[in-house]
């Protein structure tokens, strides 16, 4: 374990109680250190999601942990084994020291519910205290901050683009400032312009609170771009870790170089092309 570190998994493994059994995830062992963007790649299916829902307890069956842990490592001291917490002390410390925007999370917002009552059932549930002026209050801050405006907090979820109910989800995320936020393939259906913008967002607002973040996608140039370090995942298994410059220059594994090697490259030679061929390739035939 590094000094700096929030989360620490070793030797973490789940399995599918199905016939036959099948291992989604195989002996990973991650760090993510404080203040850092871990991105998490690898293809559709590879375990990715099911890694972090077995950190955070939010398994179903026939989902089963088979081997290791996983320990929180508590900015105000001491460390949390999150595996020996019970339901209570779990659910309390979803949202309050580590949250989770859910993968399709702009399409999980309550349809009949408006944005405000539902930013503010996450104080009325973790801050049972506060009032009501304080409640709302810190729900149109919120809004602010991610910005979507604190006029839309009397808005239904089908009044706002999709972009906008991202953003939203993103802020009940913040609500209660976690030391950890676990991103799920936060941009998928959303057009490249918002997508760009959620993603400078994300960046901005972790300088600016301090927290952790693991990012999960299966897009690998995404990744190069945001994160301060990327994990590459195969078949539930972790091929390889490293700085994300590191990971771009000199990737190591062979699966990660082919991932790279399947995006299309922005710069080189332009080929024209005439009824669906390209002249380049024509020229390589």
């Amino acid at each position: 374990m590094t000094a700096d570190a929030l989360l620490t998994v070793s030797d973490f493994s789940v399995m599918y109680d199905v016939d036959p059994p099948v291992e989604a995830v195989r002996h990973v062992s991650l760090t993510l250190r404080r203040g850092e963007i871990l991105g998490l790649a690898g293809e559709s299916g590879c375990g990715k999601t099911t890694l972090a829902y077995g950190v955070q307890r939010l398994l179903k069956a026939p989902a089963v942990i088979t081997s290791g842990s996983a320990t929180f490592h508590d900015a105000a001291g001491g460390d949390i084994d999150l595996h020996s917490l019970s339901e209570s002390e779990m659910r309390a410390f979803r949202w309050d020291k580590a949250s989770m925007v859910f993968q399709g999370a702009m399409n999980a917002l309550n349809p009949v519910a408006t944005v405000g009552a539902q930013l503010g059932d996450v104080f009325l549930t973790h801050r049972p205290k506060m009032s009501r002026a304080e409640r709302k209050e810190e729900c149109a801050r919120l809004l602010d901050i991610v910005g979507v405006g604190r006029d839309r907090l009397r808005s239904y979820p089908h009044e706002l683009s999709g972009g906008m109910r991202q953003r939203v989800m993103i802020a009940m995320a913040l609500a209660l400032k976690p030391q950890l936020m676990i991103m799920d393939e936060p941009t998928t259906a959303l057009d490249v312009l918002v997508q760009r913008e959620i993603l400078q967002q994300i960046s901005d607002l972790r300088h600016e609170f301090g927290f952790s973040v693991i990012f999960i996608t299966h897009d690998l140039p995404l990744l190069l771009e945001i994160s301060d370090r990327i994990a590459v995942m195969k078949d539930g298994v972790v091929v390889e870790v490293g700085d994300a410059e590191d990971i771009y220059r000199h990737a190591q594994h062979e699966y990660t170089r082919r991932l790279l090697s399947s995006f299309p490259s922005l710069t080189g030679e332009r080929g024209d092309f005439v009824r669906g061929r390209s002249s380049v390739g024509e020229e390589a035939r």
